[in-house]
């Protein structure tokens, strides 16, 4: 089996879950928390950092923290995990859905603006799968009707737009360290903002919203800490973050030499006007001259025994949001062609050259 993903480990991970068990620091109190919190700032050049449980939680807690109303409107793109969706929805917030630009698959930033009314409270930028949105046109919207903006980076980090880090654009920025992304600490997200205010609601939504007399409490909040261990994997994989960078575009490279030849897919953008592609992942569209969908293609591969995954159903067809009255009427085009057409194949940290090219021939048998 290729699996679709298989993290790496391969510096100071031991060492440091060793200290944290020697120490007995093993919740979210102990010291590799504020380390990584710290590290993760510099890294992305922010102010505040706060680290949580998941990439989820870091929507949940960034929505919090905005002050949102009942019927407030939050701009997103439709092609995305529900996370970004799902963070409005319960607290009352409309999203409100951007169709996808078919080359980069992110939001179609020029169809943003008419989207805005006043109900308009918020922009979320959710970059996809390793190219990065057209930020500074929605940076500018942003400031022309006094939006906030939410970036979520958690398939970038260390992913850059226009020379300047993902994750450091707009009023709040979240990452998640899911295994699949560059570092990981099993579970786990960051949210991340250059005010001191916000960061203070950030780090007490995360706990509770415990105030100096402990149990007394004046907003309701999560329980999404950290703990120190999974924040000691996280210090251990940002140390080796350039290296991950490299093998990632390494993979990316390689799958674009051996697949070219396949005319019946189209394989990711190498790079834009603002960004080069990560390659968070390794993505495919299957062409429409050609007669199979995604689903068929994925079912063939799982013969070969190459993992998969199908691209985001899009929010708009969501039958949870259906149910509850939500985008019945939205009509998204591309995002729907890109699910039907789209999959993407092994490009984990610790794929091989050997399974690189096993997936490549198995693709050939495919399509040819």
């Amino acid at each position: 089996m290729v699996p679709v993903n298989t993290p790496l480990f391969k510096g100071n991970e031991k060492k440091y879950l060793n200290e944290c068990i020697d120490s007995g620091w093993i919740s979210s109190e102990g010291p590799f928390v504020k380390r990584f919190e710290k590290e993760m700032a510099i890294y992305v050049n922010r102010k505040y950092a706060t680290a949580c449980s998941s990439g989820t939680a870091a929507l949940d807690i960034a929505v919090s923290m905005l002050n949102l109303q009942k019927d407030d409107e939050v701009i997103m793109p439709s092609f995305t995990i529900i996370s970004c969706a799902q963070a409005l929805v319960k607290q009352g917030v409309r999203p409100v859905l951007i169709d996808s630009d078919l080359k980069t698959f992110n939001m179609k930033v020029e169809d943003i603006e008419s989207k805005i009314t006043l109900k308009t409270k918020a922009i979320m930028i959710v970059h996809i799968f390793g190219l990065t949105v057209d930020i500074d046109p929605i940076l500018e919207l942003a400031k022309k009707y006094k939006l906030k903006v939410i970036e979520d980076a958690a398939q970038v980090l260390g992913q850059e737009y226009k020379e300047r880090k993902c994750g450091s654009f707009g009023d709040i920025s979240i990452f998640s360290f899911y295994p699949n992304k560059q570092i990981t600490t099993g579970e786990g997200g960051m949210i991340l903002t250059d005010n001191e205010d916000l960061d203070q609601r950030a780090k007490s939504f995360r706990n509770l919203c415990f105030t100096k007399d402990r149990f007394i409490h004046n907003e309701l909040g999560y329980n999404y800490r950290m703990t120190n261990m999974q924040a000691a994997l996280g210090v251990a994989q940002l140390e080796k973050i350039d290296e991950i960078i490299e093998k990632k575009r390494w993979v990316g490279r390689s799958y674009n030499k051996l697949l070219n030849d396949i005319n019946a897919i189209s394989l990711p953008t190498v790079k834009t006007d603002y960004c080069e592609n990560i390659y968070w992942v390794y993505t495919i569209v299957i062409k429409d001259s050609y007669k199979k969908n995604a689903k068929e293609i994925i079912n063939e591969l799982e013969k070969f025994k190459i993992g998969t995954r199908p691209f985001f159903y899009p929010m708009h067809k969501q039958p949870v949001f259906n149910e509850m009255g939500l985008f019945l009427k939205n009509v998204l085009p591309n995002s729907e062609k890109l699910y039907k057409k789209g999959f993407y194949i092994p490009s984990g940290l610790a794929i091989t050259h050997n399974q690189i090219e096993e997936v490549s021939e198995n693709l050939h048998k495919i399509f040819t």
